[in-house]
């Protein structure tokens, strides 16, 4: 079993893992390093997608095993964030290809769905055999998609007619529904649907040249006159309000995701620095070495700190995630930064792994809302003022 230790965690946040989420981590660990850690290069630069890890992964059982489920059958906050920590340790492709499913696809799901649909949906969720994704952002509406949303959904007797088209959708190609977001024709409300990504009118293309999350196939989504029975709707589903509730625990994983990026980064940096040689003794022992090392520490510190907060007392508003964002983004950026520096121009290089996490933070820096969106949401709850432009 690979040890699971955490270079990089100094004040010990992983000790508070029990035995039992201890071994599944391991597991998870091990199956990376023996399976998808030696692809990763061929594949980041090909742009070739993970999914083929996906349910290997699945079979790991690490959200649904007796042992790291409390009383309840729940799982425990931090051992989560650990799990999501532990696949962007390794890369964040991994992570989003996995945790889009059993991350952001179940929790709408269960979030929306009537007992009947999660009752039908949700082992083949687990298990990969109903896979899903997100679809929300559209190809002119991104930070402003609740208000533009252009995407149609026209009620026609028992069944909904879907027109239009969404753009950025993680993990479309490789899912066999669409969680598609639409806006009710001649009507309020914004509404949930789990389209059969296979069905008349649908049409999925991947967005090539990507220089971030590579191994993500975000997709172009078109619907056009596409039919949806009324039993593929989420009932629950009604308004942004409804859509930000479901995810407003969710949020918190950035900082998880940032977290994993930077162990994984500072792993990458402080092995390099241990055995790379200059002026007859490793550069570790250099001073202007130690100091990116500690900086890069001190972000990890910070930011397994708010994540482990905000697993520990979950958010219930929906201006502490953006807070939580543009900390964790902004210590993320920093630290991929100088574990590249710590490399000198060795850091450009794939087989030193920093690179890698150096071009996606490009892309968690923006998702999730990007910084300016965010910051204007928490200066508008520090003040009382709006300062968005119509």
């Amino acid at each position: 079993m690979t040890e699971l230790d955490y270079p990089g965690d100094v004040l010990g946040f992983a000790d508070d893992l029990t035995d039992a989420e201890r071994a599944k981590l391991s597991a998870l660990r091990a199956y990376l390093d023996e399976n998808v850690r030696p692809v990763l290069v061929e594949r980041w630069e090909r742009g070739e997608s993970l999914a083929d890890f996906r349910k290997p992964i699945a079979d790991l059982h690490l959200l649904d095993d007796p042992s790291v489920l409390q009383a309840d059958g729940s799982l425990r906050a931090l051992y989560r964030g650990f799990v999501t920590l532990e696949l962007c340790r390794l890369d964040l492709a991994m992570s989003i290809t996995y945790g889009g499913q059993v991350g952001m696809f179940r929790t709408l799901v269960h979030a929306g769905a009537s007992p009947e649909q999660i009752a039908a949906w949700d082992p083949g969720i687990l298990d990969f055999s109903f896979t899903g994704c997100f679809a929300l952002n559209e190809p002119d509406h991104g930070s402003d998609v609740a208000g533009g949303m252009t995407t149609m959904a026209r009620r026609d007797g028992d069944r909904w007619v879907l027109n239009g088209a969404k753009r950025w959708i993680g993990n479309a190609t490789i899912s066999d529904n669409l969680c598609v977001i639409a806006r009710e024709e001649d009507g309020d409300r914004i509404l949930a649907f789990v389209v059969p990504a296979d069905s008349p009118g649908v049409t999925r293309t991947v967005i090539p040249h990507k220089a971030a999350a590579r191994m993500v196939h975000n997709a172009d989504i078109v619907l056009d006159d596409v039919v949806v029975p009324e039993e593929r709707r989420l009932p629950r589903i009604e308004g942004f309000a409804d859509i930000n509730r479901a995810f407003r625990k969710l949020r918190a994983d950035i900082a998880w995701s940032s977290a994993g990026m930077q162990l994984g980064a500072y792993k990458a940096a402080i092995d390099y620095a241990q055995e790379r040689v200059q002026f007859g003794r490793p550069i570790a022992g250099f001073q202007l070495i130690q100091q990116k090392l500690v900086q890069m520490a001190a972000n990890i510190a910070q930011t397994l700190a708010l994540a482990v907060r905000t697993a520990e007392h979950p958010i219930a508003d929906d201006v502490s995630p953006s807070l939580v964002k543009l900390i964790a983004a902004d210590r993320l950026r920093e630290t991929v930064a100088l574990a590249r520096e710590t490399m000198g121009g060795n850091g450009i290089l794939l087989d030193n792994d920093a690179v890698r996490f150096f071009a996606d933070a490009e892309a968690m820096y923006t998702f999730e809302g990007t910084r300016e969106v965010n910051t204007l949401i928490v200066g508008r709850a520090l003040t009382g003022r709006s300062a968005f432009t119509r």
